[in-house]
């Protein structure tokens, strides 16, 4: 058995066909989706349209595509002030295009965890973020106490969430993380993913990173009204063109700053970590 694992797509449509292109040529059986189909880029709607229409496919939820119906429904969750706060701009306009499409609610039938059992082979355990949370990150540097709580007696736990591959042994339990299929943060702008491969001595995994031309997505930006909507929008722009996590660091910086988000602030955030600008 083979299984294509991917995750973090987040409105790519040109990097998801790269990948199922790829999985399907590297004979996978089954993909698994990990997480975070839509939001940030332009093609919300049409990466999750091409998923539903595999019959190959099964799904856990991730925190962006958990976001979206949270925003739509003006969840209590979620801090109220984000509603009135243009940075926000941007998953106003994902939430609505799915809405429209009838696709908003979809996710919320995906589990947080799938588990993945066969004869002589170790349990998989596979969540966005770890089977406790959809943010809690899973890497080579989670402690390997917090694995093994984490894996449940699974032999093999998958995460994503933090854009960028990762492998390590923790006692019993293989940790993996699958990358990002539309929006990775280890500086190669390939489409990334995961494949598991079943053997005699148990899954072996293999990274792919795939290429692809990203000037179809990043037109879109444009073409579509999303970049419009704000300064998220750019952000998650440039963050496909760099192939860095820009999003989160400037988040936490003006919070350690008291700063507002906007686009001055944006601009001395890239000056001050030498950012090519657009």
């Amino acid at each position: 058995m083979r299984l294509a694992l991917i995750a973090d797509i987040h409105g790519n449509a040109d990097a998801l066909r790269a990948v199922l292109a790829d999985a399907d040529a590297q004979g996978a059986e089954r993909v698994i989706v990990n997480g975070d189909v839509v939001n940030r880029g332009p093609d919300s709607v049409e990466a999750l349209s091409l998923l539903l229409a595999r019959d190959d496919v099964a799904f856990t939820l991730g925190n962006h595509d958990d976001l979206l119906h949270l925003w739509h429904t003006r969840s209590d969750t979620l801090p109220g002030d984000w509603f009135t706060d243009p940075f926000w701009g941007a998953t106003d306009w994902s939430a609505a295009q799915l809405d429209r499409a009838g696709l908003l609610h979809v996710p919320q039938d995906w589990p947080m965890t799938l588990t993945l059992t066969g004869p002589a082979l170790p349990g998989v355990r596979i969540a966005h973020g770890t089977p406790a949370h959809y943010r809690e990150s899973l890497s080579e540097r989670t402690d390997p106490a917090r694995v093994a709580e984490l894996a449940g007696g699974a032999g093999v736990l998958v995460g994503s969430h933090i854009h960028r591959p990762a492998q390590a042994t923790r006692g019993e339990v293989l940790v993996l993380n699958t990358g990002a299929v539309g929006a990775p943060a280890n500086g190669d702008p390939r489409a990334q993913y995961l494949l598991l491969t079943a053997t005699p001595a148990g899954w072996v995994p293999e990274f792919r990173a795939v290429p692809y031309d990203r000037s179809g997505v990043l037109r879109r930006f444009e073409t579509s009204g999303l970049l419009t909507t704000g300064l998220s929008a750019e952000i998650f722009r440039d963050e496909i063109r760099t192939a860095r996590s820009l999003y989160t660091p400037y988040w936490s910086w003006t919070e350690a700053h008291g700063q507002p988000r906007d686009a001055r602030t944006w601009a001395a955030f890239q000056r001050q970590h030498l950012l090519p600008r657009a």
